[in-house]
């Protein structure tokens, strides 16, 4: 089962807004139907909240790992992009996010499913 315990931050090290943007290229999930794994590229980009109210970041290490805690798990797209969405939200409070996975093509299908947080300026939606 997806484990959000594995998550870790550090203080966001600004008070001025910046965007950070972390691309996983190699994710993995279970197909809940077949059973067949899933691949996909996952993007997250989110704005931390400022330094001075106590913003974090996400630890990459720590997000590699949450990453691969899917690796046994059989779920949706759908329910893989929200359920990433809802951890790191929970974690960081970022002032917005967007999750963004984009799925290996299956029976001449690709998916692409994006899950926000907060209000997203329309430039860093895609």
């Amino acid at each position: 089962m997806p484990n959000a315990s594995l998550l870790e931050t550090f203080p966001t090290p600004s008070d001025t807004p910046f965007v950070i943007e972390h691309i996983a290229e190699e994710f993995t999930s279970l197909c809940p139907k077949t059973g067949h794994p899933d691949f996909g590229v996952i993007t997250v980009r989110f704005e931390p909240a400022p330094g001075k109210a106590g913003g974090v970041c996400v630890e990459l290490k720590s997000l590699k790992l949450y990453f691969q805690s899917f690796r046994t798990e059989g779920i949706f797209y759908e329910a893989v992009t929200n359920r990433i969405r809802d951890d790191l939200a929970a974690c960081m409070k970022p002032t917005w996010m967007v999750v963004k996975t984009e799925w290996s093509g299956r029976g001449g299908i690709r998916s692409v499913v994006r899950a926000t947080h907060g209000v997203v300026p329309g430039v860093w939606v895609g």
